[in-house]
């Protein structure tokens, strides 16, 4: 039966960081994905994800997401691939909207660098908005998009430079603590290590029941538009965006790959009784959505709709990530169901769990994402 000091589940932002940082450390690690890796079933795929400093979500994510930065400029330095973009992020809503009320919060806690925008200085500045006399803004210069599937996979070969074993297509059925080590049981194998991490994604509570009560799956759907005036959603004149609106919070991001403006909703979406029962099946209903919301606030991003994809948002009901020491057994890492806001930080999680997995604890502040606090 083959042997390693740690085996992680799923290779998805979490799991593609954490190998990294577990081979690094020098540790004879393996990751096993039960897809292709760089797979669409998931939560890590659709080209961009949003990162920014000033965090609406609480400000206590703020300590982390200045590592996860450091982090983020590292692996691009290592891999030679540019992962993070500077576009500045613009978050605006009526003033007491939770997104703008929370990120003035972040930035004046932590002394963050924005400005305070009107709407009539919004749409003055960045001509693809229209947004209401009554909206304001808080603006971001630091803030930007991340590259998903390049970061996952700079960190996955940069992982197997270090010695680590990577198995794509690879399901993981039971993971069994033992008295000297965890088995990893697959279909036509067994496996031994000193730890797991799990960081399985959307499909954790399969491998984790202790999770399942406290996770709830949302189907979520991006969409590729052609403007209608393409000048306006250009990289370097639309920057990354998040817009609280009456009925919807909307995010999206400038063309900068020639594949179109994309958008997509934040918030409550159909309900997924299984990770599983996800697929590539956005349709009609899914456009008129963010449509809708386009003609509204950004009507010249209204035209041709391009392209749509789906992905999974892994909910707790406080909103918040679960990263933790699985209870009663310390050798297993529960990692971080993200709540749909979670690749920013995958760079500093990969560090975190290597943390918890070899030293039982880390000295970054995870205390808002222990599994204690639903009881």
């Amino acid at each position: 039966m083959a042997a390693y000091d740690v085996a992680v589940v799923g290779l998805g932002a979490m799991g593609s960081a954490a190998l990294f940082h577990l081979s690094r450390r020098g540790q004879r690690v393996i990751g096993l994905e039960q897809f292709a890796l760089g797979h669409d079933k998931g939560s890590s795929h659709g080209e961009s994800r949003v990162i920014r400093l000033a965090y609406f979500e609480h400000p206590s994510y703020v300590p982390l997401l200045r590592r996860a930065y450091e982090n983020w400029r590292e692996l691009e330095r290592l891999s030679g691939e540019t992962l993070l973009t500077v576009t500045g992020v613009l978050e605006a809503g009526r003033p007491d909207s939770e997104l703008v009320a929370g990120s003035l919060e972040a930035s004046r806690l932590h002394g963050l660098s924005h400005e305070v925008l009107s709407a009539a200085e919004i749409n003055a500045r960045f001509p693809a908005f229209d947004l209401p006399a009554d909206y304001t803004g808080v603006w971001q210069g630091d803030g930007g998009y991340l590259k998903p599937e390049r970061a996952s996979a700079a960190h996955r070969a940069l992982a197997r430079r270090h010695g680590a074993e990577i198995r794509s297509e690879t399901k993981v059925r039971a993971i069994e603590p033992g008295a000297r080590s965890v088995r990893i049981v697959m279909d036509d194998e067994v496996i031994e290590a000193g730890r797991v991490v799990v960081s399985a994604g959307a499909w954790i509570g399969e491998l984790a029941p202790v999770l399942k009560p406290h996770l709830r799956l949302t189907r979520q759907v991006l969409c590729w538009y052609r403007p209608k005036t393409p000048a306006a959603f250009a990289l370097g004149a639309l920057p990354v965006f998040l817009i609280d609106g009456a009925d919807d919070m909307v995010y999206g991001f400038p063309d900068f790959a020639e594949t179109g403006f994309k958008c997509a909703s934040h918030r409550g979406a159909e309900i997924l009784a299984s990770a599983d029962a996800a697929a590539q099946d956005a349709g009609p209903a899914d456009e008129a959505r963010t449509r809708r919301f386009l003609e509204r606030y950004m009507p010249g991003g209204a035209g041709e709709l391009r392209a749509m994809k789906t992905c999974i948002y892994t909910m707790t009901p406080d909103e918040d990530f679960i990263v933790d020491l699985a209870p009663g057994d310390p050798r297993i890492v529960l990692a971080s169901p993200c709540s749909g806001h979670g690749f920013k930080f995958a760079s500093l999680m990969g560090e975190v769990l290597a943390d918890l997995a070899l030293e039982g604890g880390t000295d970054w502040d995870i205390s808002r994402f222990r599994l204690g606090r639903f009881g």
